[in-house]
């Protein structure tokens, strides 16, 4: 399985780099390849291309903030494949999250 995800909190830091690394390592231990985005304090890091969110099985947003770049996912929405949470959530519970995410593909 494959999935991209952006992570953002509302200060741009703790949260957004925390999401990030939780949704990671769920999707690692499951064997999932994974590329996550940040929006935080930095701005714009390890950005999704085009490419990759069109080849994504599913889009993760871990997100307390508008996000840049929001047009990208509509085609995956479009589809119902775009799961959207606090990042405090997925940070507390990666697995429920992850398991909700693949809920959407199968």
């Amino acid at each position: 399985m494959k999935i991209v995800g952006v992570s953002a909190c509302i200060t741009g830091v703790a949260h957004t780099y925390m999401a990030q690394e939780a949704i990671e390592q769920e999707c690692k231990k499951r064997g999932f390849d994974v590329k996550v985005e940040t929006q935080g304090g930095l701005g714009i890091e390890n950005e999704l291309t085009e490419e990759e969110v069109n080849e994504a099985d599913a889009v993760l947003l871990a997100v307390a903030i508008g996000i840049e770049g929001q047009e990208r996912f509509e085609e995956k929405e479009d589809e119902g494949r775009v799961l959207t949470v606090n990042p405090a959530d997925v940070i507390h519970n990666p697995a429920e999250i992850i398991d909700k995410l693949v809920a959407l593909v199968k």
